[in-house]
């Protein structure tokens, strides 16, 4: 083979493998199969491990060595929420991570001195120590509700182990002096419930009625959705964890100012009132149930990496569980924008 014959195929071969590479780089996600919302039942047998300062009730499914995925819940919802979506993306080859947050279903303290704290930097910081305890160095993280708020945390202070961002309703990161500031008379309609938990009557009224005060938030937020009451049923039992009320009604008055956090998290909640800006991949998603603020621009500001805003109509605040292909699709989507 001449030198001349040699150069031209190093040559060809170096176009070639580069259109390659750019067609890899150009390909899109696999599109998952479609799947109705309720589907599935269970997650199957549940785990516990040591993590911080809880023994934590978790899921896990798909592949032990697949990329890693964690998904986390909000109020009144629990891991029952991502029913669908985790064996979704457990058949895609993916690790899926879907704990019970501190005061639901079986998580526990590993210690009755613990103080039941419900402020967000100590939820972000459950999931931190879940991580280690997993020896998960990075994972992708999608949450709803205040799933996303501590998703969005960890993604803020923590980027080197949130490989990317799935977060419904966008930035839900909490300024707790900002927060003092009213809304219009709409907005502050449609979180009464917070005004009412922060009260002791509230706390009362829901350590005596969590069963029927949380279904009624359900169908609130969710004016669409028809679940079945087995699908209530499901979630609720985990409602009944002891430290239940004591933490969601501190994390409501930690919020409004009304109850002091701890503090061990001052310095990670100064980053945050200081507006921590996302710097991973992230796509956020909005429903009807964000009403005028659904296309987004209130947080666009907010995330400085790759990004993709997706509204999804029809569907109230359980994304997952009311459009659980939609969002395990973001999931898959995410880290490849």
């Amino acid at each position: 083979m001449s030198k001349e014959h040699r150069l031209d195929r190093r040559r060809f071969l170096g176009v070639t493998a580069g259109l390659a590479a750019a067609q890899a780089i150009k390909t899109k996600p696999a599109s998952l199969p479609k799947i109705l919302p309720g589907t599935n039942t269970s997650l199957g047998p549940l785990k516990q491990i040591d993590a911080g300062v809880l023994n934590v009730g978790y899921a896990e499914l798909g592949r032990s060595d697949g990329p890693a995925v964690i998904l986390l819940h909000g109020w009144p919802y629990d891991i029952h929420s991502y029913v669908d979506v985790a064996p979704l993306l457990g058949s895609a080859g993916y690790r899926v991570i879907v704990p019970y947050q501190r005061g639901y279903g079986i998580t526990s303290f590993l210690s009755s001195t613990t103080v039941r704290n419900g402020q967000q930097s100590a939820m972000a910081l459950d999931t931190i120590a879940l991580m280690d305890a997993l020896k998960i160095e990075k994972a992708i993280f999608g949450g709803f509700d205040s799933g996303s708020r501590t998703a969005d945390i960890v993604a803020a202070l923590w980027p080197e182990r949130c490989k990317a961002l799935v977060s419904v309703g966008g930035y839900l990161i909490r300024n707790p002096e900002s927060n003092l500031r009213p809304l219009p008379p709409a907005s502050e309609y449609s979180t009464w419930y917070e005004y009412y938990l922060s009260t002791e009557r509230g706390r009362i009224g829901y350590s005596e009625n969590r069963y029927d005060f949380n279904k009624f938030i359900w169908k609130t937020v969710s004016p669409k959705w028809f679940f079945e009451e087995d699908t209530y049923e499901r979630t609720a039992n985990s409602f009944n964890n002891p430290d239940h009320v004591d933490i969601v009604t501190h994390g409501f008055r930690w919020q409004l100012s009304l109850a002091k956090g701890e503090p061990q998290y001052d310095k990670l909640e100064q980053k945050l009132f200081e507006g921590a800006v996302i710097t991973v991949p992230t796509i956020t998603i909005a429903s009807d149930f964000d009403g005028p603020t659904a296309d987004g621009k209130d947080y666009r500001n907010k995330f400085s990496s790759r990004y993709s805003h997706r509204i999804l109509k029809n569907i109230g605040r359980n994304v997952p569980q009311e459009a659980p292909r939609a969002f395990a699709q973001a999931i898959v989507d995410v880290e490849r924008l």
